[in-house]
């Protein structure tokens, strides 16, 4: 019998589909060495060809710094854990009791350095800070210069931008006005406020430069939670900014994540976010999407699957084999449900607690992606069992999608023999699990 546990094995990449490395969001992704990677806020940048994606180490589970960790990768899917890029340092604003989040770094050429910048805050935010770091490698460890308040005002979520110039973006003024500074010329103070958009409430920023429009994505302020994350976009980084346009359907709310960096990718970019878990930051996950600006504004494609050609500056995205949990075969209290935001109207609810559905699915007798399509309106993450062919079962976790007829995918794991396989879902659990719309394999 094939065994099912590859369901929390899975990286983003090292599994193939199609004789490509994949990007998988949502799955608890892993270094080249099988360790969790631990880089959430990300900032990436790019030395020759390779990319360095910064980031903060949440493994403690908490809000304070443990440290701004340092990956490698040259195809932005297979990454190699370094040394820490930074370290907690008593005695200063970025001990370990403090807050040092979303680190983001840029090269200056004038003092041939890389410069970190990130928020600096006191344990109970109140400090609203930017800090400054310098190295003189990509991963350091870089050394502290200090935190202030730029122009002294407030900085909580920031980010970087280079366009011949440096700039700042931050959440400013207790998060009610968004500023873009310029730097000064060692990258090391800001030196004037270049644009303000009052009483937006945006954090998590990010520029992307296409076609001589500068489109800024930003989350407004929701905590930990999601919110649907937001684009704006003007011909001068002073201004004037449009008034703001969803990247994706509002009631996803960004597919459960927050934005962290929006990489340049060819004519189009990529969405780097994080899916919060604030009672368990370390376990929070990464949501990397395509984002298309073929329609002249930037969309997210929601792909379960997809692979990128950082050569050719393309993605594409994997098809798979859709089968509608109605059609399953229902087992226990399980029963159907209708409404018009699932496929074809209908999905399995009453899952766990007495109730599962089995789904006959078609393998190809190795390790394959699932991407469960669920709808789960309570306030908390549920959990369901999936097991293959009877076999022994994998708990997968399922977050507030946002309402009872919102629904979300989240991918598993799962070896399937070649031909004739069953997905049971639900089963053996005390708890009710979220509502299942249906099954795509890859």
């Amino acid at each position: 019998m094939f065994s099912l546990l590859l369901a929390f094995t899975g990286l983003a990449g090292l599994l193939l589909v199609n004789g490509q490395s994949v990007i998988v969001s949502g799955a608890p992704w892993k270094d080249t060495s099988g360790n969790p990677i631990q880089a959430h806020g990300a900032g990436i940048f790019k030395v020759g060809s390779t990319f360095y994606w910064l980031g903060e180490d949440k493994s403690h589970n908490g809000a304070s710094f443990k440290a701004v960790s340092c990956y490698s990768s040259t195809d932005l899917v297979k990454w190699a854990r370094h040394n820490d890029a930074l370290s907690p340092v008593s005695g200063t604003m970025i001990s370990n009791t403090n807050i040092v989040e979303r680190p983001k770094v840029i090269f200056n050429s004038k003092n041939s350095e890389y410069v970190m910048w990130f928020h600096s805050d006191s344990s109970n935010y109140g400090a609203a800070m930017v800090g400054v770091a310098t190295a003189k490698t990509p991963c350091g460890p870089y050394t502290f210069k200090g935190s202030f308040k730029p122009l002294g005002a407030d900085s909580r979520d920031e980010g970087l931008f280079q366009d011949g110039s440096a700039y700042l973006l931050y959440a400013s003024d207790n998060n009610q006005n968004f500023k873009i500074s310029r730097l000064d010329a060692n990258y090391y103070n800001v030196t004037a406020v270049t644009s303000q958009l009052k009483g937006a409430t945006l954090e998590a920023p990010g520029i992307v430069k296409r076609n001589g429009v500068y489109w800024l994505i930003a989350s407004h302020t929701s905590g930990w939670a999601p919110n649907p994350n937001k684009a704006f976009h003007a011909t001068s980084l002073s201004g004037p900014w449009s008034s703001q346009a969803d990247i994706a359907p509002q009631a996803v709310r960004t597919y459960f994540s927050q934005n962290a960096y929006d990489l340049p990718l060819g004519s189009n970019a990529i969405y780097m976010g994080d899916r919060w878990r604030s009672n368990v930051l370390g376990s929070s996950q990464y949501i990397w999407y395509p984002l298309d600006f073929s329609s002249g504004a930037p969309k997210l494609v929601a792909a379960d699957v997809w692979s990128v050609n950082v050569g050719a500056g393309t993605f594409s995205v994997a098809s798979g084999t859709t089968y509608e949990a109605e059609k399953g075969t229902l087992g226990g209290s399980s029963r159907l449900l209708s409404n018009s935001a699932f496929s074809g109207g209908s999905a399995v609810g009453y899952l766990g607690n007495g109730g599962s559905v089995t789904i006959t699915v078609q393998g190809r007798g190795t390790a394959q992606w699932v991407s469960l399509y669920i709808a789960n309106g309570d306030s908390s993450w549920r959990t369901t069992t999936v097991s293959v062919n009877g076999g022994s079962s994998v708990t997968l976790d399922q977050p507030n999608t946002g309402g009872a007829g919102v629904v979300l995918s989240i991918p598993v794991q799962l070896n399937l023999r070649s031909g004739s396989n069953t997905i049971t879902i639900g089963a053996g659990q005390s708890n009710y699990a979220a509502d299942l719309d249906k099954i795509i394999v890859y």
